[in-house]
């Protein structure tokens, strides 16, 4: 069993920061890409960004120059520093992870439960 915790989400005024975390637990053989999504309402789930297990990054344009993905592989952990937030950004924050359980195991991607982001004034 693997679980995906994320933490860090909140409410915060425009041009305000936050900095989400996803940690994973459980039986972990190697993790791949970690990729953060979000949600807004009445919207479709989409890519906010995501970083290979070598370091490679790629943000949506909506989020670049703003937002900063990395990860700590020691502690199977991924961070998004949101800086710059606008309305735009409110949305509810999924970590994904794609993963082997095992060595023998296929590739699968696991997902957080979500985390709130709300910018407003």
């Amino acid at each position: 069993q693997v679980q995906l915790v994320e933490s860090g989400g909140g409410w915060v005024q425009p041009g305000g920061s936050l900095r989400l975390s996803c940690a994973a637990s459980g039986s972990i053989f190697s993790i791949y890409y970690m990729t953060w999504y979000r949600q807004a309402p009445g919207k479709q789930r989409e890519l906010v960004a995501t970083i290979s297990s070598g370091g490679s990054t790629n943000y949506a344009d909506s989020v670049k120059g703003r937002f900063t993905i990395s990860r700590d592989n020691n502690k199977n952990t991924m961070y998004l520093q949101m800086n710059n937030l606008k309305p735009e950004d409110t949305a509810v924050y999924y970590c994904n992870f794609y993963m082997r359980t095992s060595g023998s195991a296929p590739l699968g991607g696991y997902w957080g439960q979500g985390t709130q982001v709300t910018v407003s004034s």
